[in-house]
């Protein structure tokens, strides 16, 4: 049996569906602590409870966990020590109950925010120094280290990547930095107009959801051997700035207009780096990303057009 918690968040449900299609939804139990509206097997799970975690592990039989909730940067930033409990004591208990029941592999999503300022933000390493600025980053930092900390004590086989900000249609972001990027479509679509909380000129990488949802079938599919990284994979999609993804939506919608307003985000924002090197991925378990900015802009309105199309009528 797959778990996925946090199944109701941007990646959760995109994953959720990819699963159900690749296991069959008789072998996949979604979890979170809001019910989804999706035809599939379902818990309520808060991640702090940890006996109701081993009860959900235990009576289903559960074989692999895809931990995916979290507290994202800018929420985390607005309330730090809320943040920090689920981002970590959440994931300890996921670490601990997978560990006591034998489960085969645990998915651990990290960050881009794991970095700071104090590296070349040109280009993040592999192995670069991680000296996160927010408490996010903090705790993803940590999860990581845990991570390896299980595998190397227990042999928990734990799998990892440091996502960039992700972009999908799918679903309405969170509360992370990098909301700008799936924000714009939605406000060029309804109102022809937006105000981003970046600098136009703020080069982020960034990843498209379906070549999200591939990396980590990907990764939890590679064979045991091939995986060299205990900590977690530097993954890139494309990077761009706001100007960039503005110029994308003007070739479809020529009068657009964007306002640069930025606030407490940017200053997050500033201590990424400008690309995450993934040459390790690529090398170990065969990571290519296949959408650049171009085929992403052509997939969101793809599916987003018809929706407003529709509310407008």
């Amino acid at each position: 049996m797959h778990l996925i918690t946090g199944a109701n968040g941007q990646i959760g449900s995109a994953l959720s569906k990819a699963l159900i299609q690749k296991y069959g939804s008789d072998n996949v139990l979604l979890s979170d602590i809001r019910p989804i509206q999706m035809d599939a097997k379902f818990v309520i799970l808060d991640v702090l409870d940890k006996n109701a975690m081993q009860q959900v592990v235990e009576i289903n039989k559960v074989t692999h966990i895809y931990h995916l909730a979290a507290i994202l940067s800018a929420k985390g930033e607005a309330n730090p020590i809320w943040a920090w409990d689920i981002n970590m004591k959440g994931y300890l208990n996921i670490l601990d109950v997978a560990h006591n029941y034998k489960v085969e592999k645990v998915f651990y999503p990290s960050s881009i925010a794991a970095f700071g300022s104090d590296i070349d933000l040109s280009v993040a390493r592999q192995n670069d120094v991680r000296n996160p600025e927010t408490v996010y980053g903090i705790s993803k930092v940590a999860g990581e280290i845990w991570g390896k900390y299980y595998f190397d004590k227990y042999g928990l086989d734990v799998r990892s990547v440091r996502f960039p900000g992700v972009i999908g249609w799918e679903s309405m972001p969170g509360g992370g930095t990098t909301d700008y990027a799936v924000e714009i479509y939605h406000e060029a679509l309804k109102h022809n107009y937006y105000e981003c909380f970046l600098d136009e000129n703020e080069a982020l990488p960034m990843i498209y959801m379906e070549d999200t949802i591939r990396s980590i079938i990907e990764l939890m599919n590679a064979p045991k051997e091939k995986i060299t990284i205990r900590t977690s994979y530097n993954l890139q999609g494309i990077s761009f700035a706001p100007k960039d993804i503005v110029a994308a939506i003007k070739h479809k919608l020529p009068n657009f207009k964007v306002k640069y307003v930025p606030d407490f985000r940017q200053e997050i924002a500033a201590a990424w780096p400008n690309v995450l090197d993934d040459r390790q991925a690529k090398q170990d378990w065969g990571w290519n990303p296949k959408f650049d900015l171009e085929k992403i802009t052509n997939d969101m309105f793809l599916h987003l057009k018809p929706i407003y199309e529709k509310e407008q009528c």
